[in-house]
Order: structure tokens, then sequence, then C-alpha cells
């Protein structure tokens, strides 16, 4: 059957145990095969059988306390409206409970009271002020608390409703039946103070909270802003400007100098230089002529061009790489799922902790027990809030992702980047990775045949490239290159054949043709052994050479050579440094392979290896206990980058390969992948810091609200400032996740 995967906008999350409760509602919805929810996108992903409507998706999700709605990536706009509408509500919010707040304080807190005047000290009054901030500023509390109740779940929605209602309700009781409380010898002194001021610390944290998570998705924000509004395009043989969503498949464009280039597609007349930085982090521009791709967003520096739109809308890189970030940010790493599983069993042992508190107090406390147990169970609730524990690990993820875009390098999930920390082992496929993968022709060898008399190279070039002209292999583009340099007319071969990781063979005429490799020439039966010494001297200077026969003899040889990229090297050299073994895979010989490897300086090399075998190579690594990363840029290194741990597919590689790998490096620069890692690395070092300090915070203050220093200094922990403390523990970790911006990941 089908499946789907979908995007969710949620509502209402405001904790990590919210996370579990949502979660928990979609998986028990038929036909949902997996549910991811992100506290700090406010993101649900659900993989989903097709059948599934959204409506099932929605009514779940409401079911539970929260709002969903089907995440639309033409609407990002209205989105941010909204999120927009909700900080203004929730900023009057804050100002209004804090305002009221601070008048209640002003008149009950012992001491300050002196001061205030004589209204601001009617119970009636305070109560006056304390309902509407209970009540309405308040009403989020208890909307996410009465089904999460009915659903036999709790969340920090749950602790401060319980908590606040506690001195809330305490409180009305003390201002109507006062007389009651002195009966037995309770002094009738409100807490509307502290219902008011709770409420408006943990709304001023939200807030504040909310505005730093925006911060978190800046990247998100740049690259959706990085999209031309218009295209000159050219119909009926007129320029016109266009808005970019009517420009078609098929649509000829004119691109100015300063003007960014609009869709993908390719080059037909003119030539350029055009800055791609803003989506391949490279700063120096990339010449373009006649058949070259250009992409969309990119900046046309010198020249006019015209270009033909080969992808539209959704289809364009960009639009690709803005919905591949966007899932990632909204993915969960391994290590966040610990932290959410802690917070579901969190908020249910916080209250039975608030509970016994209260018990304790009551029944050993000194007077007045009972509202000493009342505040202490309060603060309990109130500190425990797992908002910093939820927002840890997404925080820190969203952060990473978005400098891995602005840099290049595009992290498909929060696992990926999570596990490229570890790695240790890294395997390079050759061609197109190490080297550009636009080999050129270096030597044409005659070779003395007893049955044909071969009168010059041009002979050997043309029925090489004749035959290759069927094949897809970069070796053969390069052959069937030069023979159009050096206009040479080819032949018709008939029969064509491919024989993956050996060579090509058809017939020209009555003769059969072969050209390929040693594997290839054995399979065949022909004799090369004369020719040894001359293939191996030109392996050793770094050549692949094929060997071209017909009807089963030797008539020439063919060495190609394809050029190292500059940043290889460098990037190998850096690897080393880090103690990461680095291992050159390739299909050509060992000769070949090792004069490559040498000059590079990897350690180690897997050759002659048939491209159906490279996933077997990536295993046997693994089974050595070691975390592989692959890095490869054809179809017949897509199993390979499925199989490594981390997985890394060049841009410039194939779709498949970069639908089959984790992390995708769009500017072609191996420097990346050391990047990716030292990326990985700075960014699960904030996680681990973020989760100390969420789950050190609660640790130590925890026993401090029930009273634990009570004995033995007389300090209790007012619920004002457990408030307080709460909210600054969840701003401190954003905080800190967006502190990971200043991460230097060059090198």
């Amino acid at each position: 059957m089908k499946t789907l995967k979908k995007t969710y906008s949620l509502k209402g999350m405001h904790c990590a145990s919210c996370v579990r409760v949502i979660e928990r509602a979609l998986k028990k919805v038929d036909g949902v095969l997996d549910a991811n929810v992100n506290y700090a996108s406010e993101k649900a992903i659900v993989t989903i059988e097709e059948r599934v409507k959204d409506d099932d998706i929605l009514n779940s999700v409401s079911s539970v306390g929260y709002q969903a709605l089907l995440a639309n990536n033409t609407s990002d706009e209205e989105e941010n409206k909204e999120k927009q509408k909700d900080l203004v509500s929730l900023r009057n919010k804050v100002a209004v409970s804090l305002f009221f707040g601070a008048i209640i304080t002003w008149g009950s807190f012992p001491g300050l009271s002196n001061y205030a005047p004589d209204l601001f000290k009617n119970f009636f009054f305070q109560l006056l002020l304390a309902t509407p901030v209970q009540f309405w500023a308040g009403l989020a509390f208890y909307k996410a608390t009465i089904p999460a109740l009915k659903n036999r779940t709790a969340n920090m929605d749950t602790l401060v409703a319980i908590g606040t209602s506690v001195a809330y309700f305490y409180s009305v009781f003390v201002t109507f039946f006062p007389a009651i409380l002195q009966k037995f010898q309770i002094e009738a002194m409100p807490y509307f103070d502290v219902a008011s001021v709770v409420i408006g610390l943990i709304l001023l944290g939200r807030f504040l909270e909310a505005k730093a998570k925006g911060q978190t998705s800046q990247a998100i924000k740049k690259l959706i802003g990085l999209q031309a509004k218009t295209a000159r395009v050219v119909r009926d043989g007129k320029e016109i400007d266009v808005p970019i969503q009517d420009v078609v498949v098929g649509d000829l464009i004119r691109v100015r100098p300063g003007e960014k280039i609009p869709v993908d597609g390719i080059v037909t007349e003119g030539d350029s230089s055009i800055d791609e930085s803003m989506v391949t982090g490279e700063s120096i521009p990339v010449e373009k002529t006649i058949k070259d791709i250009v992409i969309g967003a990119t900046l046309n520096k010198s020249g006019t061009f015209l270009y033909k739109a080969t992808k539209v809308g959704s289809e364009t890189m960009l639009s690709q790489i803005i919905k591949l970030v966007q899932e990632a940010q909204g993915s969960k790493a391994p290590i966040q799922r610990l932290a959410d599983v802690i917070s579901s069993y969190f908020v249910p042992v916080v209250i039975i902790l608030s509970i016994l508190t209260f018990v304790v107090w009551y029944v050993f406390g000194p007077t007045p027990a009972l509202v000493f147990a009342i505040l202490n169970s309060i603060a309990v609730l109130i500190i425990a809030c797992p908002c910093a524990m939820g927002l840890a690990t997404p925080t820190a993820i969203m952060v990473g992702t978005g400098i891995g875009a602005e840099n290049g390098i595009l992290i498909k999930d929060a696992q990926s980047l999570e596990i490229a920390h570890k790695v240790n082992t890294i395997i390079f496929d050759k061609t197109g990775t190490l080297t550009h993968g636009t080999p050129k022709v270096t030597d044409i060898v005659k070779v003395q045949s007893s049955k044909f008399k071969i009168q010059s190279d041009s002979e050997i070039l043309r029925l090489a490239a004749s035959l290759e002209k069927g094949s897809e292999h970069s070796l053969a583009e390069a052959i069937v290159k030069d023979a159009e340099n050096k206009k040479i007319t080819l032949d018709k071969i008939d029969k064509f054949k491919a024989v993956p990781g050996h060579g090509v063979e058809g017939f020209l005429k009555m003769d059969k043709v072969i050209l390929g490799n040693r594997k290839m020439m054995e399979r065949e039966k022909v004799n090369f052994k004369d020719s040894e010494e001359q293939i191996e001297k030109l392996e050793t200077e770094g050549k692949t050479v094929m060997m071209i026969a017909v009807k089963n003899e030797l008539i020439g040889l063919i060495a190609v050579a394809d050029t190292i990229k500059d940043s290889a090297k460098e990037a190998i050299q850096i690897l080393n440094k880090m103690r990461i073994q680095t291992i050159m895979i390739t299909g050509d010989n060992m000769r070949t392979a090792d004069a490559i490897a040498r000059s590079l300086g990897i350690s180690k090399i897997l050759a002659d290896v048939l491209p159906q075998d490279k996933e077997n190579e990536v295993r046997k690594i693994q089974s050595q206990g070691k975390v592989v990363a692959m890095v490869g840029d054809g179809i017949n290194d897509a199993p390979a980058l499925a199989a490594a741990d981390v997985g890394i597919a060049m841009g410039s590689g194939t779709d498949v390969a970069i639908e089959a790998a984790d992390i995708t490096l769009i500017n072609h620069d191996l420097k990346s992948v050391v990047k990716a890692i030292i990326l990985s690395k700075k960014t699960m070092r904030t996680i681990k810091l973020n989760l100390f300090w969420a789950f050190g915070y609660n640790i130590i203050l925890i026993p401090v609200a029930m009273g634990a220093l009570y004995p033995f200094s007389g300090i209790l922990l007012n619920p004002i400032f457990a408030s307080f403390a709460m909210a600054t523990s969840s701003v401190s970790v954003v905080t800190n996740s967006l502190l990971l911006k200043r991460a230097k990941i060059n090198v």
C-alpha cells in the first residue's frame, strides 16, 4: 500500500510531555505508521497510509487538547502572521498578568504592604484583579488540562493549572470565610499574588521562549527570502515579466546582470558568471556557458543570457532544499527520544511528589501547617516544569541544520546529525567524488596485431568512441568527447551491451568489438600479456587503461585520466589529523587506485570493486565495529550510501544517490565532509550541555521546593520564585542553542 509523509502545524504545546501525548494520540489512528512531533518547530511529521484522511489526524490531536493544521508550503507567510498574532496576544496577557500581579503583591506581601494604598490591601479588590488573570490569561492552562485528564495524561499545563487553582480557590475561601480559618488559629491571608504572578511569569517565559524559538528557524526564512518574485520570459517573440509562479517548464527566460535567476534551467544562449553562494555556500562565482545548469535564486553577476526552465515551483533545487531543511528541523534525534520518554513519566511523578509534600508539611510542619503545605506543594508543581528538557535537543537541531544549509550542507534528519560526530571511518568513491568525474583521454597506444593493420591512433579512437557512444559511464563520455573534438566520424554499432564493472561490447558490421578492463578481456579470452608492461606503466601514472579488441584480438590501449578535486587532498589531510580512517573504493585496478590514493594520503584502498559489491564492502567494515560514512555521487553508490551509518552524497550527483544519502553536499567541496562532522560535534556538545542544565535544574530545585533546606536553614522556595526559575531555565536552554550560531565550522 502506498504511504505518504505529511507535515502538520501544531498549536497549544508547552512542554516535552505534550510531545509524548500528541505522538501517542496520533499513533492510535488506524493507518498511521509513524508520528514524529517536534516541540521547538511545533510540527508533526506523520507517515500514513494513503487511505488516512486529514480529518482523522486533526481530530486525534484535538481530542487530547491541542490543535493541528495541515502545513502547506505556500502558506508560510500566513503561518508567520498567525504566529505573530499569537505572540501579540501572549504579550498582552503577560502585561496584564504581571501588572495586576504586581499590584496584588504590593498590597499583600509582608513588609511591602506597609507602603501600599488601603485599596490594594482589600481582599475583594485583590480577587477582582486576580480573577481575569486566572481565567483569561490562564485559560490556555485549563484548555489543555481538561482533555489531558480525560485521556488520563498530564503535562506542564496540568501542573500550572493545579498549582495556581489551589492558590486561587484557597484565597477565595479566605476572602469570603475568614472566620472559619481563624477558628483553627490560621491567619486569614489570601495568596492571590502567588496565583497571578506565577501565571504572569510562566507566560513571560513562554513569550521569551517563542521569540527565541523564532530565531532558531531563521535559516528557513533566509532560504525562502532568496526566491525571485518575477521572471522575464520570452513568449511569442517578446520579453515579458511574469510572476514566478506563472513560469512553466520549457519557458525561455532572459537574465540580465545583477538579477536573480528565477528557476532552475539550462543555458541556451550567452555566458555569464554566477554567484551561487546563497545555495552552495561557495563564495567564488561560477562561469556558465551553453548547456550548463543554472540554479534558481542564484545571482547573475555579469553577462546576459537565455536559458530554458527545466524545474519550476516545488521541483526547483531551492524548494527541495527548503523542504529538506524543514523536515530535518522537524525530525527527532535518538537522544531527544530519551528526553521525551523521561518527560512523559516526569509529570505524574511530580504530581505524586507534590501530594507527598502537602501531606508531610500538613502532618509534621510548623504552624500554620496548612499554609506551608499548600505553598510548598504549589512550589513543587511550578518548579518541575519539563519545558527545558523538551527544548534542549530540538532547538539545537534546528540551529545546527540551519547552519549546515547556509554552508551548502543539507542534513536529511536529526539522527544523521547526531550519528555524524561518532564517525571514525569514511569511505570515498573515486570517480566524481575524489575526482571531478570528467576524465580526459591522455594516451592512445597501437598494439601490433597479426590479423589487423591499424594505421593510426584515430582508427583506435574511432572504434572505441563508436562503441562507447551507447554507454553512460564517465570514461565513455571522455572517449566520445575526444573523438568529437578531433572531428572523427563514428560508425554504427549493433547489439550494444554494457557489462557493469567490466566494459562494453558490440558488433561493427560482422566483427565483434570489445572495450574494457582486464576482467573484460579475461572474460572474452583476449590475450593481453604482451602489453602488460605498457599497461602497468600507464597505471602507475594514475591513469585508467581500457583495452580494445576486434574479433577477440587486442588492437590498442586507451588511457584516461581524471583530475583530482582541489579540495580532496586538504580534506583527507584534516580527516587524518582527526584520526578518522579514510578509505577509497573504486572499480579501477589496484595499481591505478594506489597512485591516486598515495597522492591524496588515503590510508586504505578497495580496488576492483564491482558496483553491486560496494554495499557489501561497507557492511564488512561496519562488522568490525566501525561507524562508517560513505561519500559518493553515482547511481551505483546509492545502496552503499543507504547501508552506511551516514551516507553523504555530492550535490552534483544523481537524484537517486542524493535520495539515498543522509547528508548532501551541494557545494561539491569535500572539505564540507569535515565541516559536517565538526557541525555534528558542536551540535551534540550543545545538546548535552542543554540536557545537563535541564535535568540538573530539576534534580536540584525539586528537593528545595519540597522544603529539604528548611530544617537546616529555614529556607523555603516561594512559588513566585519557583515560576521565575522555571521560566529562566527554558529561556537559558534556547539561548544556549542560539549561541551555536557563532560556532565556526570552516576548515
